[in-house]
């Protein structure tokens, strides 16, 4: 069979440290870049008699991920015990949620344009968004290794999709949007750089349309998502390579070498069984009430890609600008309260992505430090829609509002910078450009019409920018007509 005869199926296991101010059970504090082994105690160093005591922010965070990827909520979820003995992990066990967990049953939509999708969206189901501890990290050296504990304990989102993914690009797309979410709510800053998502990419691949799915082999601890993406590039076409040789492909588990661009095999893959798991008998179920289910909805924000369908849909904005106001929250804010005040919306838009945007990164000026209101924003549009100003004298209106915070109407008055619309006034201006620029005016008559805009343009000069360009242009071709 051909290469184009096979379609893989890749599940992701990701792993997100959670955003709270001490570890999952015990006070030491959940903090990135201290010395090694500084922040532990016994209780997350699992000594004998050295109880836990969960944390009720890693409780709503993760009942709020299941709110935020439409998981079900469960009314009694409980934690295990996860045996097997690693270097890393002290207890020889770790904290996690088997056979009930506290979210399950969900889903993520996100705009990907391939396989796997309709319409430029895709949708992946979630098997579930469990809470489990963190653990140690070992370091290797030369002729030895160590183990920084500081990490051991610390509050951890499993979160599992299905089996549905079918490509490295697709796969890509889905872990960007699932951080997005999850940094919008402020379930966690997902860092890569400091580790605080990593994925294990489950990946098989099959004869297309046999419903059975292939050998498993899981791709350990990735900790970038250009990482996954190249593994996977790397894996998929190796197993079908291997498949077309007529070998069998076992279960397993392997790293990724980022520089020789490789997967190599560490070893086989365990089962549930092998970890023998039981419910941990030092911590109490997790039995949320409706009033406490109730503060944590509370806490759920617009997702990134309804609140881009509710730009393009309610304000009538093309998908770049929309784009733009999915990630840009405050000038979101800022351009819908611009809106309300009676203003355009793509003209705003327009203001906003482009000239604010600009100022802010040239005078180094946080978003909401913006020196004037949305209604003076509305104000400058409606000036330049009704035709009071020009474009050109709207910028410069636009400059001394970013310097000053004054209303637009008012810069106006006290410049005098009203656009001329007087019939008879701009007609002098048209007149005086004809006889500064007589070869272009010859041009015109003798059918160059570009040669109109040179004219135009003197006549905007002498008016230093105040005439109104549409009437110039009607009054020039009269009078260049002789009519």
């Amino acid at each position: 069979m051909s290469a184009m005869e096979y379609e893989p199926v890749i599940g992701l296991e990701t792993h997100v440290q959670l955003k709270t101010r001490t570890k999952m059970w015990c006070a030491c504090a959940n903090e990135y870049g201290s010395p090694p082994n500084t922040q532990v105690c016994p209780v997350c160093l699992g000594f004998p008699g050295a109880l836990p005591v969960a944390n009720e922010e890693a409780l709503r965070l993760t009942v709020l991920t299941g709110l935020l990827l439409h998981c079900e909520i469960p009314s009694f979820a409980k934690f295990d015990r996860k045996n097997y003995f690693y270097p890393d992990s002290s207890k020889n066990y770790q904290v996690t949620q088997f056979d009930r967990p506290s979210t399950k049953n969900g889903w993520i939509e996100f705009e990907f344009d391939g396989e796997g999708s309709a319409d430029g969206i895709a949708k992946i189901n979630i098997t579930r968004a469990h809470l489990e501890e963190d653990v140690g990290k070992s370091t290797h050296f030369d002729r030895h290794s160590g183990v920084d504990f500081n990490r051991a304990g610390v509050p951890l989102l499993e979160i599992v999709s299905e089996p549905e993914l079918r490509s490295s690009e697709m796969t890509y797309a889905y872990l960007k949007t699932l951080t997005q979410i999850l940094a919008r709510a402020g379930v966690s800053d997902c860092d890569l750089e400091k580790g605080m998502v990593r994925c294990d990419v489950n990946v098989s691949v099959r004869p297309k349309g046999e419903p059975r799915l292939g050998a498993k082999i899981e791709i350990k601890n990735m900790n970038s998502f250009s990482g996954v993406r190249r593994a996977l590039e790397y894996e998929i076409p190796r197993q079908i390579a291997a498949l077309k040789r007529g070998e069998t492909l076992r279960q397993e588990t392997r790293r990724w070498d980022d520089e020789s661009g490789i997967t190599e095999p560490m070893r086989s893959k365990e089962d549930a069984h092998d970890y023998r798991y039981f419910p941990e008998p030092d911590l109490m179920p997790f039995a949320p009430t409706e009033d406490w289910l109730s503060s944590v909805r509370a806490r759920v924000p617009e997702l990134p890609l309804d609140r881009k369908r509710r730009f393009m849909h309610d304000y009538g904005l093309p998908d770049g600008d929309a784009e733009f106001f999915r990630h840009n929250i405050e000038l979101g804010a800022f351009f819908e309260e611009a809106v309300k005040g009676g203003g355009a919306a793509k003209p705003l838009a327009n203001w906003v992505i482009n000239n604010i945007t600009g100022s802010l990164a040239a005078h180094s000026t946080p978003a909401d430090k913006i020196p004037f209101t949305p209604a003076h924003l509305s104000e400058l549009t409606n000036l330049t829609g009704s035709g009071k100003i020009s474009s050109k004298i709207a910028q410069e209106v636009y400059a001394v509002m970013w310097e000053t915070g004054e209303a637009p109407t008012s810069i106006v008055n006290r410049l005098g910078l009203l656009q001329v619309s007087d019939t008879g006034a701009v007609e002098e201006f048209c007149r005086q450009a004809i006889a500064a620029l007589p070869g272009p005016a010859d041009d015109y008559r003798k059918g160059k019409v570009a040669a109109l805009n040179a004219i135009k343009g003197q006549v905007m000069k002498l008016s230093k920018g105040k005439v109104n360009p549409q009437l110039a242009g009607e009054l020039l071709e009269k009078l260049l007509r002789g009519s």
